[in-house]
């Protein structure tokens, strides 16, 4: 009875261990396309769990008995054969450490085979759960085994196996269950926090995420890099939600976000600030390189026929106001001000312009 005590010991750790895990790496989970860096760094952390289970063992004689196969098994079933191997290698040198003996070849033995079994597992196409239950089913019955073996007490046999049983199998149960929930937290967490910088109608980064760039730019202007800002707003833009409905102005507003990426460069960082006004951050950009990209977006919008949804045809044109740091606006945290005040100014002298600030 104190054996299995002690076995649940094990599961509690390994699970304190996992859950901390998932909380310090905040990276994706691993999976069998992970790259290699995450699947080594993720490796070495399962076999220091191992490790550490190795060091609340249960000694009967020379032989350990704890719960170390589990996140092997589980580096198998996520992440194939890379950070099982090295996990495995881990466990099997903590073991020599701890001692050289019979009973640490024949569990080192027992390592890599249930190691090599749960690799092939991982790799067929049988579903999720059988994956798993032959995973530990395999690892149990190497185990049992082993204790058969190093192990001369039958009568400690008659309880210790059926006890290992029952624990490895619900520790097994328990780790994949608490994978797949913090996983899954972790998933949605991710996804949450995306689409709280993304506008949901054009897929473009909203007024939060711009404010987040255009300070952590800021914070670089000391640096003496180049910085462009385009404000842009659709002329007009009420008639077409009057004319044909909110719905067909949705349509123009998520052409026009394609138009604004096609035109700015990869490395620029495009916004919906609200309704029909956009923004374009040109990081180490001059102040000629931002006039022609803004001149190419004002054409662009021009000359593109915009497709509603009924089939109708509509054309639109944009006002663009243009500040630059250091060549129109010396006082980077004045950017946003000047080309708010470039862009009235094209507004103000008939639209369908782009003005630079303070020029």
């Amino acid at each position: 009875m104190i054996i299995v005590k002690q076995l649940f010991a094990n599961l509690a750790i390994l699970v304190a261990l996992l859950f901390l895990y998932t909380q310090i790496k905040k990276d994706p989970p691993l999976r069998m396309n992970s790259t290699i860096k995450k699947k080594i760094t993720t490796g070495v952390a399962g076999g220091l769990f191992s490790n550490i289970l190795m060091q609340y063992s249960i000694p009967i004689g020379t032989t350990l008995i704890d719960l170390r196969h589990i996140p092997i098994i589980l580096l198998a079933y996520f992440g194939g054969a890379v950070p099982a191997f090295i996990g495995m290698f881990l466990v099997i040198a903590g073991r020599f450490l701890i001692g050289i003996n019979i009973s640490s070849y024949t569990s080192s033995l027992l390592m890599l085979t249930v190691t090599l079994f749960a690799i092939g597992i991982s790799r067929t196409n049988l579903s999720q759960q059988t994956k798993k239950w032959s995973m530990l089913t395999f690892a149990n019955l190497l185990t049992s085994l082993l204790f058969f073996y190093l192990i001369e007490d039958q009568q400690l046999l008659l309880y210790l196996i059926p006890g290992y049983w029952f624990v490895s199998f619900l520790s097994g149960y328990v780790a994949f269950q608490v994978l797949h929930i913090l996983f899954k937290s972790q998933m949605m967490f991710d996804k949450y926090k995306a689409e709280s910088t993304i506008d949901p109608l054009t897929g473009l980064n909203n007024v939060r995420k711009f404010d987040e760039v255009f300070n952590s730019c800021m914070a670089d202007l000391e640096k003496k890099k180049k910085l462009s800002l385009l404000y842009i707003d659709i002329d007009f833009f009420k008639k077409i939600n009057d004319t044909y409905g909110h719905s067909e102005g949705d349509v123009v507003l998520k052409d026009l976000g394609l138009i604004l990426r096609s035109c700015a460069r990869p490395t620029d960082i495009v916004s919906r600030n609200g309704g029909e006004e956009f923004t374009v951050l040109l990081v180490d950009s001059s102040l000629d390189q931002a006039k022609k990209i803004a001149e190419r977006i004002r054409s662009t919008v021009e000359e593109h026929a915009f497709l509603l949804n009924s089939g109708t045809e509509v054309n639109i044109t944009v006002s663009i106001g243009l500040s630059n740091f250091p060549e129109t606006t010396p006082n980077g945290n004045l950017m946003i001000k000047d080309a708010d005040k470039a862009l009235y100014e094209a507004k103000r002298t008939g639209r369908n312009k782009v003005c630079t600030a303070n020029q």
